[in-house]
């Protein structure tokens, strides 16, 4: 039988990134939290965090990071519901989700607003790239993700929202500078252009559809969605836009898609921890109406 509080004392260092942050968050001696995780990791007999900064869980630490979640938000909503009416004051419930940035700068923020204020949801909402956002259920982090990932991680539940369309967005000057021909292979590959991050290779998938090879271009890298949007409309470079945000600029004639329809469509998926939750039905089901109304 594993110890609740050392498990809770497991999360904190994991969710902090330090022991003595984890300390200052449970109100405790950096020392009782040392205490703790080596008494859990003495149970268990694996070493169940890697002391780095910040400190992360091991392979064998991860299914116990999520074990602690799912008993966590278990164990509120039980209380929430044991609680007579009366009583008022109950503890909100931590929610989180990781989703990426295109989908936080376009729908998925809607989805939030829709759940009921009586479900006392606090939201903690990481962005990674669609390609990455799965790694954090598998290692525990989080409870739910907007992913492209469509095979299922362990213990979760997977389901298809749609397809993002992306279309080649440019200044029109940028165009035709670096664009005069269309969209040869040797303009993409001297053309600026632009990246969320390191992660990112939505703009490179896009070119291998023209080109059949890897390019490699100089990268601008905006890790924010408005940011690189605003990058692609000032001239700094080209990049794969939200169909549904380019429309404005292409229409005012600001920009011009350099794809001439060729567009690139990204599934995204819905993956959440298979557990009997009512926080987690509610955002599921919220999740699913606005990418129906918003996805492909």
């Amino acid at each position: 039988m594993l110890d609740s509080m050392q498990l809770r004392t497991f999360v904190a260092v994991v969710r902090e990134g330090s022991f003595e942050a984890a300390a200052r968050s449970l109100h405790v001696t950096p020392s009782a939290v040392s205490q703790r995780v080596k008494a859990l990791e003495q149970a268990v007999g694996q070493v169940l965090i890697r002391r780095s900064k910040p400190c992360r869980a091991t392979d064998a630490g991860r299914p116990l990071l999520r074990l602690a979640g799912q008993v966590a938000l278990l164990e509120r909503e039980a209380l929430h519901a044991a609680r007579p009416p009366t009583v008022g004051g109950s503890t909100p419930t931590r929610v989180t989700i990781v989703a990426n940035g295109d989908s936080l700068g376009t729908w998925f923020v809607g989805a939030l607003a829709l759940l009921p204020t009586e479900l006392a949801l606090l939201f903690d909402v990481r962005r990674d790239d669609e390609d990455h956002t799965a790694e954090l259920i598998r290692d525990g982090t989080a409870m739910a993700a907007v992913t492209a990932q469509r095979e299922a991680v362990q213990g979760c539940r997977v389901e298809r929202l749609g397809a993002m369309r992306y279309v080649a967005l440019a200044r029109a000057g940028f165009a035709a500078r670096h664009f005069p021909d269309g969209l040869t292979e040797a303009a993409l590959a001297s053309a600026p252009m632009m990246a969320f991050d390191r992660k990112d290779q939505l703009q490179h998938r896009f070119a291998r559809t023209v080109t059949r090879r890897r390019i490699d271009p100089p990268i601008h890298y905006v890790p924010s969605f408005d940011g690189f949007n605003e990058a692609v409309r000032l001239g700094l470079g080209w990049g794969m836009v939200p169909e549904r945000f380019a429309r404005v600029d292409l229409a005012a004639g600001h920009c011009v898609d350099l794809g001439a329809g060729r567009h690139l469509d990204r599934p995204l998926y819905w993956q959440h921890w298979r557990v009997a939750s009512a926080a987690l039905d509610a955002l599921t089901a919220a999740v699913r109406a606005v990418a129906g109304a918003e996805l492909r």
